[in-house]
């Protein structure tokens, strides 16, 4: 019989890519996936260590999943819990000490170990004390070891391309937990493009913690070049992937400032595959500021960057990330911050208060700013972006915007896609449109998403609109 397999899965696309790859590893154990975690023979807690609280929240969990774990075993039942993820990387042994029950806690960079885990977990003697770590950071890449990807669901998809990080920004634990700077040979990532576009995909998004950093060796078939290997960025590899015929569209997440090259600025002037839409987090308007964080650039460099950007790709939209609060934040420098984000103008970004992270450099900074400062300083920003959100998207209202048709909508007849610009559009389509870019003229805006109707609709939607 089929063993039941639930993963829930915290903070990052990264994260969602790596639960998909964890069920590929257990697949041949026979795990099929479950939303019913009460009957699951294995939970995995994939976890991130990014949000605020983050332990305290996975420890929570493992708190309501003990029951759980009893009442499965009174059965005659099995529930093996396992916590992977950066949260698993940074506690380690606190965790089995914390919560006996859990039977593994495995890092990022060892979930290709899994089914090994398990059979020493079985192996222990007292289900209570049989919690195995393994958080070492290995020599051999992960994707050395990971089967095939298994068969896609839809028609997106996430690719790891680039792991960890180099960086050491100052308030981050990703270093930490995800190790090093890797990336994935270029061979290996197209090959696993071209399964995903055989199984249907037709819009890849490339994963990294600096995914622009990405520097993947490439073998003389593909430079065209005798005598070995050559190394490539992420916009040679971005013009790679979009000659595989099927591929429609391209997309990268995360992004650094400092490793936006020529090279990848040239490749969103060139390929009409790469989406017109950038996440670049920028994290403040303040020099001061982002050189107490290490970002490793100025204002004035990010500054040059959009304008680089937007002249290569004038229909560019950028997304970015900002903390607010950061330790010796002045008024000032969250001014800097506020005037940065009216200047250049966001479709869309992610902003926080700052909160430590225990063992980041910024955790024992001085100047701690107070909760009350960080808080209406949030609320400010919050305000400012939501409004350059919401006429971004309003701005969409008339045009006539290529949109891929990925799922049906919650009413019949309805279909959801996703626009350029990463926004969702609902419409009327015929269910055999899914997969398809369509012409989709916008109507109207929805709270969190567009409105719109096919450009040329097909007789059976014309004659559904006029009954």
């Amino acid at each position: 019989m089929a063993k039941k397999l639930y993963i829930k899965t915290y903070g990052c696309q990264m994260n969602e890519y790596d639960s998909a790859r964890m069920a590929d590893v257990l697949a041949p154990l026979g795990y099929e996936p479950t939303a019913e975690v009460e009957t699951a023979d294995m939970v995995i807690l994939n976890t991130c260590h990014i949000r605020e609280k983050a332990s305290e929240k996975v420890f929570s969990e493992l708190g309501r999943l003990r029951p759980a774990k009893r009442d499965r075993e009174a059965a005659g039942a099995e529930m093996i819990i396992a916590v992977a993820g950066c949260v698993a990387q940074a506690e380690g042994g606190e965790i089995t000490r914390r919560a006996p029950h859990v039977d593994i806690v495995l890092g990022p960079q060892t979930y290709h170990r899994l089914p090994e885990l398990i059979a020493r977990a079985r192996r222990a003697a007292d289900p209570e004390r049989r919690g195995i770590v393994d958080t070492e950071f290995p020599v051999e890449s992960k994707f050395d070891h990971l089967p095939e990807t298994s068969a896609a669901t839809g028609v997106t998809a996430f690719l790891t391309v680039q792991e960890g990080c180099d960086k050491f920004c100052t308030f981050c634990v990703v270093p930490y937990t995800r190790g090093a700077e890797t990336s994935r040979p270029v061979e290996e990532v197209a090959a696993e493009a071209r399964r995903l576009v055989a199984n249907g995909v037709r819009e890849i998004t490339l994963l990294g913690q600096n995914v622009n950093a990405y520097h993947g060796r490439a073998p003389s078939r593909f430079t065209g070049k005798a005598g070995g290997s050559a190394e490539w960025g992420l916009g040679r590899l971005a013009r790679h992937l979009a000659e595989i015929d099927g591929l429609e569209r391209v997309r990268y997440t995360t992004s650094h400032p400092r490793d936006m090259d020529d090279e990848l600025i040239e490749a969103h002037r060139d390929l009409p595959q790469l989406m017109p839409f950038l996440h670049l987090p920028v994290q403040s308007g303040s020099d001061r500021i982002l050189a107490a964080m290490n970002r490793q650039h100025r204002v004035v460099d990010f500054r040059a960057i959009v304008d680089r950007l937007r002249a290569a790709r004038p229909d560019l939209a950028l997304s970015s990330d900002f903390i607010v609060g950061f330790p010796g934040e002045t008024d000032a420098d969250f001014e800097a911050t506020l005037a940065l984000v009216r200047e250049t103008g966001f479709a869309m970004a992610y902003s926080f208060k700052y909160s430590a992270r225990p063992g980041t450099p910024a955790a024992s900074l001085p100047q701690q700013v107070p909760e009350a400062v960080r808080t209406e300083r949030l609320d400010r920003l919050q305000t400012l972006l939501r409004d350059q959100q919401q006429a971004f998207n309003a701005a969409m209202i008339g045009r006539r915007l290529p949109v891929l048709l990925a799922k049906p909508g919650r009413h019949p007849g309805q279909l959801i896609g996703r626009s350029p610009y990463l926004q969702s559009v609902h419409l009327d389509a015929p269910e055999a449109s899914i997969g398809q870019i369509l012409p989709v003229d916008i109507l109207a805006l929805s709270p969190n998403s567009l409105a719109g109707r096919l450009a040329h609709e097909p007789a059976a939607v014309r004659e559904r609109l006029s009954a």
